[in-house]
């Protein structure tokens, strides 16, 4: 299999909207996730969005998919307003998205080969003969052809990542969301599935949606960053932009470092007053 070098590419002018999402909020029963978040991303863009675990991020792609409502505002896919559509709306919206979840989530007792053609055999009336060529070429396009016959316990961390996005893009989406795409990958394993996201959205056209504690890696491939804190967009913009913030919080989670506003303590009484109410009460 060729190196996957990173490209460089051109500058584009990026016209065609894809997702909106416009002031939307959400709650978990009188828990608000969400409030009031405003995000875009069109055609042919990697779209990351970041922030701490908790902060809504994967909220917001079970809205784009209509898993759940927004409580306030809309979030429209290809011009459609997902949470007013019906049941067969929502279907023939959702042909138009693959899903890369954390971690693969792979059929464990189905091939490699199967794991692709399920979608189109639920979904399409084709034949098995052109099934198998659509599978095939999805599979070498993630470079895994060869493994078509393998099992998923046969598979390492990176290659089932590689097989579950051959299968996000088995109906030739316009939208792919991943969920931690890059979590638990070695380096080798990471960058090549960096570079995939890349290409693909490249020479497919597609929007890609990624949700990412993925710094760096994801800094490389992407056009735009959303930083969600407490349920609001904190900051975006280019992954230059991204790099170079000043905003504490962004420099805190860019750099890795231990404090800042998100403290490394949790919440206590003065350590001096701990011990010396401990040595009381011996």
């Amino acid at each position: 299999m060729p190196a996957l070098e990173p490209q460089l590419r051109p500058a584009a002018v990026h016209n065609d909207t894809l997702v909106e999402i416009a002031d939307v909020a959400f709650k978990y029963g009188d828990r608000p996730v969400l409030k009031g978040i405003n995000l875009t991303a069109r055609r042919g863009q990697v779209i990351a969005i970041m922030g701490s675990s908790g902060c809504g991020k994967t909220t917001l792609l079970r809205l784009i998919g209509g898993q759940i409502k927004p409580s306030q505002g809309t979030v429209r896919v290809a011009g459609e307003s997902v949470g007013d559509l019906d049941q067969a709306g929502l279907y023939r919206l959702r042909r138009k998205m693959g899903m890369l979840f954390q971690f693969g989530a792979l059929f464990t007792d189905i091939s490699v080969f199967d794991n692709v053609a399920y979608q189109l055999r639920e979904h399409t009336d084709l034949p098995e003969n052109a099934i198998r060529d659509l599978v095939l070429l999805k599979l070498h396009a993630v470079g895994l052809r060869g493994a078509a016959q393998m099992m998923p316990s046969e598979l390492s961390g990176g290659m089932a990542r590689r097989v579950a996005l051959a299968r996000a893009i088995a109906l030739d989406p316009q939208l792919v969301m991943y969920d931690e795409p890059f979590a638990g990958l070695d380096p080798i394993s990471l960058g090549i599935t960096g570079n995939l996201i890349r290409r693909l959205t490249d020479t497919l056209g597609l929007t890609s949606l990624v949700v990412t504690h993925d710094v760096q890696e994801s800094l490389k491939i992407v056009d735009y960053v959303y930083f969600v804190s407490e349920g609001v967009i904190v900051a975006q913009g280019t992954a230059d932009e991204i790099r170079n913030s000043g905003l504490p919080y962004v420099h805190q989670f860019v750099h890795g470092e231990a404090d800042g506003p998100v403290p490394f303590h949790y919440p206590a009484a003065a350590y001096a007053d701990d011990l010396r109410l401990g040595g009381q009460r011996a």
